[in-house]
């Protein structure tokens, strides 16, 4: 990489570090520091082709076979009968224009560029251009999760020590390539533009698929990657007006509700009753920073990079798109559904509410988590 931008990067990502450093918690900055380098300086994700991420975890074989966490067994049945092909379900033949403002990908609103001076002055056919280029960066940043979440999910099997949970993350695996599928192929085939990983995804999922520990894996895709994913295809699906992208992210959402909720019952049981104060700590504030990233991962540097770096600094380019519409929305989609999972799992303790409290996050704690709600409320609350 050129040592001028590896400079730049390393800049852009002080205050990101700085902010971590405030947990003073060593295991976890030891925990993030080879990925964030890695991811927000290097900028693997974007430089090469393949990624090898090492994992060091026990494969963990159950001789016993015992069947004795019902709510997951539960899930598994709901999820072998809720299994969908996405070739023959889905009408591929549907012809997506991105030009099309009777049937449009996103309403405009959505967008952060309609927060700066110059966006009302640009001509039509422009605006169509970056409302076609930023559905392409939402969609690609999905396509790249469902892939960390395929991964994931692997491991979990693996990993994870109960029956019940091996099952049940063995449709998890087959739901994931399905995502990984459909995601692909749309925007292969119908939008034509593929951006690559983001920095912040890329640096949350190199951390959680290089701790050894099964748990991270559940904490940090189950609650954190795919809690945000679930928010975040549910306000695209109220919005967008296009109907095979609506009809995918219908099937896409119900399967993810069926993740979340795996992921807060497994923790829910593990947390409470095995893990010591020590660690349950180290969790806390891991989940925090992630929360961090997450944040950030929705400033779109990708599109930036593309139509707004020659007009605007990074910095203002990211002051303009906090104060959007696009990022209030997201924040409210995206974290309601994240902080009451946190919650139901005991993450959000008294030590740790008054940072979320400092991000604005913690008053969504009264939501429902995922085992509050009931299938039609994942499409509709």
């Amino acid at each position: 990489m050129n040592p001028m931008r590896t400079l730049s990067n390393l800049k852009h990502s002080v205050p990101l570090v700085f902010e971590a450093a405030q947990a003073r918690n060593l295991r976890v900055l030891r925990n993030l520091a080879g990925p964030s380098y890695r991811g927000l300086v290097l900028q693997q994700g974007k430089h090469e082709p393949e990624t090898a991420m090492p994992v060091g975890f026990d494969a963990i074989f159950n001789w016993t076979y015992r069947r004795d966490h019902a709510e997951l067994a539960k899930l598994y049945e709901l999820a072998k009968v809720n299994q969908w092909n996405g070739s023959t379900l889905l009408d591929w033949t549907i012809d997506v224009d991105p030009h099309d403002n009777d049937r449009p990908l996103l309403p405009y609103k959505l967008m952060p560029t309609t927060a700066l001076p110059e966006w009302d002055g640009l001509p039509q056919r422009e605006k169509e251009i970056q409302r076609h280029a930023i559905m392409a960066w939402f969609l690609s940043q999905f396509l790249h999760g469902e892939q960390g979440a395929l991964l994931a999910a692997a491991q979990v099997v693996n990993a994870v020590p109960w029956v019940d949970a091996k099952l049940f993350g063995s449709t998890q695996v087959m739901d994931e390539g399905r995502h990984f599928e459909v995601f692909y192929r749309y925007l292969h085939e119908k939008l034509e533009k593929i951006y690559p990983v983001n920095d912040n995804l890329y640096v949350i999922l190199d951390s959680l698929m290089s701790d050894s520990r099964w748990d991270f894996k559940f904490l940090g895709m189950q609650i954190m990657v795919e809690g945000l994913a679930l928010g975040a295809f549910r306000l695209i699906f109220d919005l967008t007006e296009e109907p095979l992208l609506k009809k995918l992210l219908e099937y896409v959402i119900r399967d993810e509700a069926r993740h979340v909720r795996y992921g807060v019952l497994a923790l829910a049981t593990y947390y409470k009753n095995e893990l010591s104060e020590y660690e349950r700590i180290e969790r806390e504030d891991w989940a925090f920073e992630v929360s961090l990233l997450m944040r950030n991962r929705f400033l779109a540097h990708e599109f930036y990079d593309e139509y707004y770096a020659h007009k605007l600094s990074r910095q203002e380019w990211d002051r303009f798109v906090y104060r959007s519409e696009m990022m209030r929305h997201f924040h409210k989609v995206m974290f309601a559904r994240i902080v009451p999972n946190l919650k139901a799992i005991g993450l959000l303790t008294d030590r740790i509410r008054p940072r979320y409290e400092k991000i604005d996050l913690l008053k969504y704690e009264a939501g429902k988590s995922a085992t509050q709600l009931s299938d039609n409320e994942v499409l509709t609350d």
